[in-house]
């Protein structure tokens, strides 16, 4: 995958670097839409790709791109190097296709010229967005929107000397932030997992001195919940880890277990229409004054953007820049050199993102006194309960400052009532049962910290949260779960809310999403 991010530009072609956990069906609507002409497989993935090509070839119109196998086998495999040719045989028959080995090594020709673009706004990369509020869609990334967000990256990383880089962001998920880009321009190390896990990155910064790796919020949870055993070895010391984190805000005690642990976090945002990465929470030497809490409330802000485009906070009717006094809300919204393009075939989606010549982000945030952004929630997933604002960021920060709680998602429930109140649905820390912690001791623990009627209303405890593959927990799968619980019924005022104990829980139901 590293290799073709280059390759495949200096042969003058688009790269669309597919999400690996794509199911048959919805890679073979990707290759349709695409019109990709050649499909590089690699042969973990050759079953998914079977049956994505079968689908494409019974499409009316469409035409099955050419196939290049990849055989070589990393790590541990069901399959030996040696079944690989009987199996492959079976697998793609009915396609012409080469091995990429022998492609590379015996079809290139020694007169090969790079094809460099006539104009630097042309596509280099096609990348569809993670759906998590939506059906993906193709974001049409140009070179110089690459190229710049290259820079970008290696600045906001803090990247000094050459690093060493640990891939626990995919690849895929926004050509890897472009930092398979950026780790070249600085002559790094590319350290690459096939599979992310608490031990492995351990294993890997401790034998190859990792430098530099960045991850959504369940990464870092991965790292601060790690058992002892898969601490060993532990963190070499000199120079902390430095981490970009994406995603949704890190709650303010993750950052800081992460920091005890020997992890620099730098939060950012960004959204794949901006080429990943658009702002960075640059640090304050007179921060280094503050009381841990503190450091880690002000680390988690998405700070300031960087040199590639700008990122204001406007009201989305009037498009005026909101007052930056750390409470007035607005939505998120950015212009310039590392904004898409545009979406492949979509002129209408296009338009609607960069109306008033703005991208508009759908995430809603407050601007500090010192120009620092701190996002409060996503438009889609503020809970509106009796007229108040909930935002779900803030209950879940509160949700992660309880010792037994591993990971935390809050949406709203319906209330035949308030419309909608907080339902928490809930991780506990190494595999605890429901029954070690109730539901009430949940919302009595939020409703300490929290103005009342932010405290979830419902709790529900779970092995594990939907996330997609890029590590973003799937709200819109929580919603209908909630949905399906069916509404909160009965009136209730704000100070019975306050005193009182409802749970969709009770003791807590062991639910597995």
């Amino acid at each position: 995958m590293c290799e073709l991010h280059f390759g495949i530009p200096m042969a003058g072609a688009v790269i669309c670097a597919l999400n690996s956990r794509l199911d048959a069906a919805m890679a073979s609507v990707l290759l349709q839409h695409s019109e990709a002409k050649v499909i590089f497989v690699d042969y973990a993935l050759l079953d998914v790709a079977k049956q994505a090509l079968s689908l494409v070839s019974k499409a009316a119109g469409a035409r099955p791109p050419h196939v290049v196998l990849i055989k070589e086998l990393l790590d541990k495999s069901p399959s030996s190097p040696d079944d690989c040719e009987a199996n492959e045989k079976t697998s793609v028959q009915a396609y012409h296709y080469d091995e990429y080995e022998a492609l590379i090594s015996n079809g290139g020709s020694p007169d090969f010229r790079i094809r460099w673009p006539a104009d630097e706004n042309e596509p280099i990369a096609l990348n569809y967005t993670s759906g998590t509020t939506s059906r993906p869609k193709g974001v049409v990334y140009s070179h110089r929107g690459a190229y710049l967000n290259s820079i970008a990256t290696v600045l906001m990383n803090d990247m000094v000397g050459t690093p060493v880089y640990l891939w626990t962001v995919p690849m895929f998920h926004c050509n890897g932030w472009c930092l398979v880009w950026g780790v070249a321009a600085k002559g790094g190390t590319n350290v690459c997992l096939r599979k992310v896990t608490a031990a492995a990155i351990f294993d890997r910064i401790a034998r190859h001195g990792v430098t530099h790796m960045g991850g959504a919020p369940t990464v870092l949870s991965m790292i601060v919940n790690a058992t002892a055993e898969e601490r060993k070895p532990p963190l070499p010391g000199g120079r902390p880890v430095t981490v970009k984190a994406g995603g949704a805000p890190p709650p303010p005690q993750v950052l800081l277990r992460m920091e005890a642990l020997g992890f620099l976090v730098i939060h950012g945002y960004g959204l794949t229409e901006t080429h990943g990465p658009a702002t960075f929470c640059a640090w304050k030497p007179e921060w280094d004054a503050l009381r841990p809490e503190q450091r880690a409330s002000v680390r988690s802000r998405q700070g300031l953007h960087h040199l590639g485009l700008v990122v204001d906070v406007k009201d989305p009717v009037t498009m005026r820049s909101v007052p930056a006094d750390g409470r007035t809300v607005g939505e998120v919204m950015l212009r310039g050199n590392t904004v898409m393009s545009g979406y492949y075939k979509d002129a209408a989606a296009t338009s609607e993102a960069l109306a008033g010549g703005w991208l508009r982000s759908g995430d809603l945030a407050v601007r500090h006194g010192d120009g620092y952004v701190k996002i409060v929630d996503r438009a889609k997933d503020i809970i509106i309960s009796g007229g108040e604002n909930i935002s779900t960021i803030e209950v879940e920060a509160a949700l992660f400052t309880h010792p037994a709680v591993a990971e935390a998602a809050v949406v709203g429930r319906p209330d035949e009532y308030w419309g909608e109140t907080p339902c928490a649905f809930v991780k506990l820390q190494d595999g605890g049962s429901a029954g070690s912690v109730g539901a009430e001791e949940v919302i009595a623990f939020c409703r300490a910290r929290l103005p009342r009627y932010m405290a979830p209303r419902t709790v529900v405890f779970v092995a594990e949260l939907p996330k997609t593959a890029t590590g973003k927990v799937q709200k819109v799968a929580l919603r209908e779960r909630a949905r399906t619980m069916g509404a909160i019924s009965g009136s209730i005022s704000r100070q019975q809310l306050g005193a009182g104990s409802e749970s969709e829980s009770g003791r807590g139901t062991k639910s597995k999403l």
